[in-house]
């Protein structure tokens, strides 16, 4: 079982950056497929980023452009720069991850392991 911790939230004012760390705190492979997603209050969580093993990445069109997904050399620890943040990408943001090493997309019933998500507040 893998285990996700996400870090790097906090809050900050429209137009800001942050930048969400994700380490496994468990053995995790170089070959997974990971992603961050994202559920504000009353909200369906969104997808906004996904990489797979060969640092091919996806965009949700709300981030596309400001914000950036990536791995670390070993490819185990992921990241998400974020840009030009505005109120509307308030929210907990969550890391996941999957065994499927080529999948690369945005659907959450596909990822297998989750952190327990990190608070960004853009005012």
């Amino acid at each position: 079982h893998v285990q996700l911790v996400e870090s790097g939230g906090g809050s900050v004012q429209a137009g800001g950056s942050l930048t969400l760390s994700c380490a496994p705190s468990t053995y995790t492979r170089s070959s997974y497929h990971m992603a961050w997603f994202r559920q504000a209050p009353g909200r369906e969580r969104e997808g906004i980023a996904s990489i797979d093993s060969n640092d091919y990445t996806v965009y949700a069109n709300s981030v596309k452009g400001r914000f950036t997904i990536s791995k670390d050399s070993a490819k185990t620890s992921l990241y998400l720069q974020m840009n030009s943040l505005k109120p509307e990408d308030t929210a907990m943001y969550y890391c996941a991850a999957d065994r499927c090493t080529f999948c690369l997309h945005l659907r959450s019933e596909a990822f297998e392991f989750w952190g327990q998500g990190t608070q960004v507040t853009v005012s």
